[in-house]
């Protein structure tokens, strides 16, 4: 998913799709522990992915503040 998409979504949006991706991120790494899986790079690609979701929730709630405080 790419940054345009995601600054398209709305917080609680995002928290959903943060909370999907984190449990497939713990599978996928739980998977990988007891059998290596075909394409390792997956793993990296999904903790990306939730750093990326983690930082979007971030900003618009530092937007939001801001936006309060005016």
């Amino acid at each position: 998913m790419k940054n345009s998409e995601l600054r398209g979504l709305s917080i609680d949006e995002l928290k959903n799709k943060l909370a999907v991706e984190k449990e497939n991120y713990g599978k996928l790494k739980f998977a990988h522990s007891i059998t290596p899986i075909e394409n390792p790079v997956k793993i990296r690609e999904l903790r990306k992915l939730v750093a990326r979701i983690k930082t979007e929730i971030r900003a618009k709630e530092l937007n939001q503040t801001v936006e309060v405080t005016k």
